[in-house]
């Protein structure tokens, strides 16, 4: 395969960079008991990680547009003083960004979460330093979708047409880099699997943080 040649690449981050499953899901589940609902198993809520909180708490849990800011305010009273925390990096993930560096390449982050906690999560396990921009949604954004994160991290790198590339693990991440014209690559060590990749187009599929670098040499 002849080898890819965009300098800038967008990373995901939970299922991509960290595994957040345990903070996340129990922050889910503290925001259920603080709801009155009833609180679902860590395996049941599984489907949370990666997506945009309020199209989950729309979608799945039907709630509507207060209960949904309720909820929000629930998850993050845990998440942010506890759960963002609950986390780890994936194995590989640091010798990776090491390489596309040392290539030459800008990495910068688009993710659904809150930008002040993804920053606080990089710097924790000392990845911030590898990233041009960190971008995610935040209190003054309207930045509800993965598209538009993707747009806003693009926007500050300066991107140029045809120089850009997503690296993600949910459909999200696919679909928002081919609304905006990005090829995508897929990970399966994070939260996806082949089929959901494949039935969104993923552009590429890799196993691990290694075959990611490896379609750059």
């Amino acid at each position: 395969m002849e080898r890819l040649k965009q300098t800038i690449i967008l990373f995901d981050l939970d299922g991509t960079l960290t595994d957040s499953a345990e903070g996340v899901l129990r922050s889910a589940q503290h925001m259920q008991e603080k709801m009155g609902m009833r609180v679902w198993s860590e395996e049941e809520l599984r489907f949370m990680v990666g997506p945009p909180l309020r199209d989950t708490f729309r979608d799945v849990f039907h709630m509507n547009p207060e209960e949904v800011e309720q909820a929000i305010l629930y998850f993050r009273e845990r998440y942010f003083t506890v759960g963002l925390f609950e986390n780890k990096v994936f194995p590989g993930i640091e010798e990776m960004l090491k390489e596309l560096v040392a290539m030459g390449k800008r990495l910068g982050v688009a993710t659904s979460k809150h930008e002040s906690t993804a920053v606080r999560i990089l710097e924790h396990f000392g990845l911030a330093k590898y990233f041009e921009v960190i971008g995610g949604d935040s209190p003054e954004s309207s930045r509800t979708n993965k598209t538009m994160v993707m747009d806003y991290v693009l926007k500050r790198m300066e991107a140029k047409e045809g120089d850009a590339i997503m690296v993600g693990d949910r459909m999200f991440d696919i679909d928002g880099a081919h609304a905006l014209g990005l090829p995508a690559i897929a990970v399966e060590f994070g939260y996806g699997d082949r089929e959901e990749f494949e039935d969104h187009g993923a552009d590429y599929i890799v196993k691990t943080p290694k075959e990611v670098a490896d379609l750059f040499r």
